[in-house]
Parts: C-alpha cells; sequence; structure tokens
C-alpha cells in the first residue's frame, strides 16, 4: 500500500484548499420592480417571470 514519504507542506495543502471558499450567489434586478432576486426565478416582490406575471402578490 502507498503511503507517503514526507509530510505535505502548509503550503501545498493550502494551495489545493484555496477554492474551498464561500460564494454569495448571483443576484440580477427584476425588469418590473428593480428589486433584486436569483436568476431564473420569479420574483418574490411583484411575482413576475420572464415579463409575466406568474403569481399574484398581495400587498402589505
Amino acid at each position: 500500500m502507498a503511503v507517503p514519504k514526507r509530510r505535505k507542506s502548509k503550503s501545498k495543502r493550502d494551495t489545493r484548499r484555496s477554492h474551498h471558499h464561500a460564494v454569495l450567489p448571483g443576484v440580477t434586478e427584476c425588469p418590473q420592480c428593480h428589486e433584486t432576486v436569483l436568476p431564473h426565478r420569479v420574483c418574490p416582490h411583484c411575482g413576475a417571470y420572464k415579463g409575466r406575471t406568474i403569481v399574484q402578490v398581495e400587498e402589505s
């Protein structure tokens, strides 16, 4: 069974882990109400998707 002969340095370990970080989701602007919304989803503020009203949202 293969066993490493030398211990990996902290630099090599951290270089491998350089992509293990939290990434914020990309947000776009709703063309109808100009609120931020996740892409390819119905706007929770106005209920529009691709220029059409899909869901009726109650005003509070």
